[in-house]
Parts: structure tokens; C-alpha cells; sequence
């Protein structure tokens, strides 16, 4: 395995710097859908009933088209506004001084053999807060990790795989959940237009899910990942591990006016959200939906949540002696983000063209046909679901798209054979989350790498991908295990969820 991983790392890093990968991957998406567009597929779009046929975006109009928004192709890309904006806010929390004394108090509470697993955990419960994770979590998973004396790419990798290897495994309900039990709803009506989805069909298994992904987590970090790690020498100018040992008093008086001031914001913010008649609940009255402004506005609230607290602990610390200061810090905090902004310069057009040439589209179609063609009994249809799907993912980021491409398709197919609408979606959660920590098209992934890089600044594609490696395949097999073991036990998947669907 330790050879394999170095290979792995070797080649990876051979790769061009990200931004240029992009760059040629924009060139290879151009070439081939001008080949692919003069053959006719018989692919067809589920949702739409039109064939699927692949654009030729080498044509006049289409390179006008892509020259016209490249600017809003860059600064739509999502990743981008949710990566600044709370990089402002977590950028003045940090240089105050706020993040290290809360580190200091946290990490003297709790046991060092605990590190990894409450670290996993965290990583784990952020999804709640969808993508707040990705900005928060991992850097911090690298801090703490270098404070303690160990290896911060370790602890990068850890969070990182609870963040995003483990994006099912959850046992606080998300936005996720009522979005993709829409889609298999909608799916289920193919052959049974009286079939309901509870939103919550998957919540017990995603729930004790997490037991397993922190588990798993939690050896692959300490006994593969990071012994070969401690192999790789941290820079010598890399960013300094705070000194998380004994605060002062002043530290300690400024940090619980901070939390203080946190506290209340969280308060302020549960008073405007309980009532079912608030403006931060979708029109539905949930909390939880993709249309309630709440959700819609976590970015900004961690802006909030951070930047208060941070202000107050460097006032009374005397981190911050003027409102300079304090503009000073998120300019520091700007300044650090200048190769991911580069990176997502060229991941934004290489993206909306790959999603406009359709050749993703098409690919997802041709593998779930296949398996629908291969005509397995049921236990081996789920493992081949699993892996269909973590394929997918490799070339279609969005959770909700792929399920939208080939929920149509497997979960009427799946029916047929008795196999429940809810089953068929928790595999396809299975498969949806092991597969993101390699993927390169992430659009997270070009993240990782610049947070790496602040400790090992050859860091690359190659030493991200090798470092996760581990953590997906033992979580694809561990996972599904899991999953045939819950059906082989009956065991309830959720809220109103059943096993069996018997054939209308």
C-alpha cells in the first residue's frame, strides 16, 4: 500500500500546477465535444425526455458565448464567494487571537488520544451548516493538528474526510435530505405515481453512519496516513503551530467577552428563527430546507458570528488597537487566498464548460444503463450502484444532479425487483460521498491543496489525492458493508422507510 500511495503522490505531483490542469482540462472538453457532437447518441435525459446530444463548443457562437461570461462564469463560481466572504469574518477571529486561545481552552479539556475522533466528529456535524465545513473545519483540522506536535497535513486529512468523504453520514438533518427525497420521489413515480419519500427516510442510517466514519477515520489517520506523513518535513517558513499551551488572564478575560458575544449572536439569531412565522423559514415553515433564507444565508452568519467576536477579543486583548488594525487583518486573510483564487479562476470555466458540452451528462446515462442491462440479483445491484455512483461523482460534483441523471433510471429498476425507493437512495449516499476526497473536479478539492501548502508548499494534486486514497477505499468497503449488513438485519433506514417495494 505504502509503495502504491508513493507512486500515487509521484505521478499526482507530475501533474501541472492546478490552475493549468484546469486550463487543459477546458482545452480537452473543447476538442472532444466538437468530436462527439457529430454522433448521435441514444441517450435520453430522464427529466426532460430529450436525447441526450453532446455540444460542439468549438463553434463561433459558442466561443462568443464563452467569452461574453467568462467574468460571470468566475465570479458566480460558488466556492469562490463562500471561500472570501468567510474568510473575512474567520481572518479577523484568527488574528485576534480569538481561534488560538479557544484552541488553548479546547485542547486542554480534551485527552490527546480524543484528538482525531472529535476532530472527525466536528467535520462530521458541519455539514449541517452545508459547506461551512470546507472553510472552517479543515484548516482548523491542520492547526490543531500542528499545535499538538503532530503532522497538520494529518489533520487536514482527517477533517477533510470527515467534511467530505463522510457528507452522508449525519445525524442532524441538512438540506440534503429533503432535496434528494424529492428526487426519488419523483423517481419512485416512474412506476408507482402514489409512492411518497419521507424527507427523512435515511436519517437512522446516515445517524449511526457517523459511528462508523469517525471509526474509520480515525484508523486510516493514525495508522496509514499519517505514519507516512511523519516522512514528509514541514518548511521551515511554513506558518508557525501557535503555542496552544497556558493562556493569560487577559487572554482568558478577552476570550469569554468573545464568547460572550457569540453566545448572544447564536441566541439572537434561534429568538428570529423560532417563531413558525419567521423570515428565515422557507415558505414551508422548515428550518432545514435549501429555500429557507436561513440556509441560504450561512456564509454571511459565519461572517457575522466571527468577525463580532474576533473584534471584541482584540479590543480587549490589544490585538487590535484601531479599526486599521482590524481591516489590516482581512487584507492578511486576502493575501493568503491569492493561488485558490487563480485556481478558481480556471476551475470555473473548465466546470460550466464541461456541464455544457453535456459529455458528463452523457457518460452518467451510458454507466446506470448499463447496470440496468446487467440484470444482478439485488445485493450485488446495490454494491454496483455504489460504485456506478462513485464514479459518477468523479465527473459530476452536484449531489443532487447526478441523482437527478440516474435516480430515474435505477430506482424504477430497483422497484421492480422489490428493492425500496429509501434503500436504493442510501446506497446511492454511500456511493456519493466516498469519491469526493479524490476527485480532483471537487470544486473544493483546489481548497485543500492551497491549506496543505501552507505547511508543504511542494504540495500538489498527487500528495492530496495519495493522502486520501486510503480513506476512500476504506470507506467504500467499510460503507457498504455496513449498508448490506442494515438490509441484511432489517434494521430501519428512517422515518416511514421500507426495505421491500411490492410490484403495483
Amino acid at each position: 500500500m505504502d509503495r502504491f500511495l508513493n507512486m500515487i503522490e509521484r505521478a499526482g505531483n507530475r501533474i501541472p500546477d492546478p490552475a493549468l490542469l484546469f486550463f487543459w482540462g477546458l482545452i480537452t472538453v473543447w476538442v472532444l465535444s466538437a468530436i462527439l457532437s457529430q454522433i448521435s447518441f441514444d441517450s435520453v435525459h430522464p427529466l426532460t425526455g430529450d436525447a441526450v446530444q453532446v455540444k460542439n463548443l468549438l463553434t463561433g457562437d459558442a466561443l462568443a458565448h464563452f467569452l461574453a461570461n467568462m467574468v460571470d462564469t468566475f465570479t458566480g463560481f460558488a466556492p469562490l464567494g463562500i471561500v472570501l466572504v468567510a474568510m473575512l469574518g474567520v481572518g479577523v477571529a484568527d488574528q485576534s487571537g480569538f481561534i488560538t486561545t479557544g484552541l488553548k481552552k479546547m485542547l486542554s479539556i480534551t485527552p490527546k488520544q480524543a484528538l482525531t475522533p472529535m476532530l472527525i466528529l466536528v467535520a462530521i456535524v458541519s455539514h449541517t451548516a452545508a459547506d461551512a465545513g470546507y472553510v472552517l473545519v479543515i484548516p482548523l483540522g491542520g492547526i490543531i493538528f500542528h499545535a499538538a506536535g503532530r503532522h497538520p497535513l494529518a489533520g487536514i486529512a482527517a477533517a477533510f474526510a470527515g467534511v467530505s468523504g463522510g457528507f452522508s453520514a449525519n445525524f442532524i438533518p441538512s438540506g440534503i435530505d429533503p432535496l434528494l427525497a424529492g428526487f426519488t420521489e419523483s423517481a419512485a413515480h416512474v412506476l408507482d405515481d402514489s409512492y411518497q419519500v419521507n424527507p427523512l427516510a435515511n436519517i437512522y442510517f446516515t445517524g449511526l453512519s457517523s459511528i462508523l466514519i469517525v471509526a474509520l477515520g480515525w484508523f486510516v489517520t493514525e495508522k496509514i496516513v499519517e505514519p507516512r506523513l511523519n516522512r514528509t518535513p514541514i518548511d521551515e517558513d511554513a506558518e508557525e503551530a501557535p503555542d496552544l499551551g497556558s493562556f493569560t488572564a487577559i487572554e482568558g478575560k478577552a476570550f469569554n467577552r468573545a464568547g460572550l458575544a457569540m453566545l448572544l449572536g447564536i441566541a439572537a439569531l434561534v429568538a428570529a428563527s423560532w417563531p413558525e412565522t419567521s423570515p428565515l423559514r422557507s415558505p414551508a415553515g422548515e428550518l432545514t430546507a435549501f429555500d429557507a433564507p436561513i440556509m441560504q444565508s450561512i456564509v454571511p452568519l459565519i461572517f457575522v458570528l466571527f468577525i463580532i467576536p474576533g473584534i471584541v477579543y482584540g479590543k480587549t486583548a490589544g490585538t487590535f488597537k484601531t479599526s486599521q488594525d482590524v481591516i489590516k487583518s482581512m487584507s492578511d486573510t486576502m493575501a493568503t487566498m491569492g493561488a485558490y483564487m487563480v485556481m478558481a479562476f480556471f476551475c470555473a470555466q473548465f466546470l460550466a464548460a464541461f456541464t455544457q458540452s453535456n459529455i458528463g451528462t452523457l457518460l452518467a446515462l451510458n454507466g446506470a444503463e448499463l447496470l440496468q442491462s446487467m440484470n444482478l440479483p439485488g445485493e450485488m445491484t446495490i454494491v454496483g450502484m455504489i460504485l456506478l455512483t462513485a464514479m459518477v461523482n468523479l465527473l459530476i460534483g452536484s449531489a443532487s444532479a447526478k441523482w437527478g441523471l440516474i435516480g430515474p433510471i435505477l430506482v424504477p429498476m430497483l422497484m421492480v425487483v422489490g428493492i425500496s425507493p429509501e434503500l436504493s437512495q442510501a446506497a446511492y449516499r454511500v456511493g456519493d460521498s466516498v469519491s469526493n476526497i479524490i476527485s480532483p473536479l471537487m470544486v473544493f478539492f483546489p481548497l485543500v491543496v492551497v491549506y496543505c501548502q501552507r505547511y508543504v508548499k511542494t504540495t500538489g494534486i498527487g500528495t492530496v489525492a495519495s493522502m486520501m486514497i486510503p480513506y476512500s477505499l476504506t470507506m467504500l468497503v467499510g460503507w457498504t458493508l455496513f449498508l448490506l449488513a442494515y438490509w441484511a438485519f432489517g434494521l430501519p433506514l428512517g422515518i416511514q422507510a421500507s426495505y421491500q417495494y411490492l410490484v403495483q
